[in-house]
């Protein structure tokens, strides 16, 4: 545990800031699961559709530097390439 009153408040803030991250990550992961198993279900046109809403979690993770750049740029690429290639 931090002694210093400066370290004391940097720890109130970093607990913060880490709900808010945690809130984000876990948005970003359930709307790529939400894709995903509409992916497998076969559902192109509703995968069309969370894809959006995917892309904008991605881009909001990025955006508060939860994830990379690269990061954001592969499981974007992943999720489009997965619904391109439903029969």
């Amino acid at each position: 545990m931090p002694i210093i009153k400066s370290a004391k408040k940097a720890l109130r803030g970093s607990e913060r800031k880490r709900v808010f991250n945690l809130r984000r990550k876990r948005n970003m992961r359930d709307t790529i699961n939400v894709v995903n198993k509409l992916i497998l279900d076969k559902k192109k046109d509703d995968a069309n559709k969370g894809l959006a809403l995917a892309y904008k979690a991605i881009d909001k993770a990025t955006k508060d530097g939860i994830i990379k750049k690269n990061t954001a740029a592969r499981k974007k690429s992943l999720l489009s390439r997965s619904i391109k290639n439903i029969a």
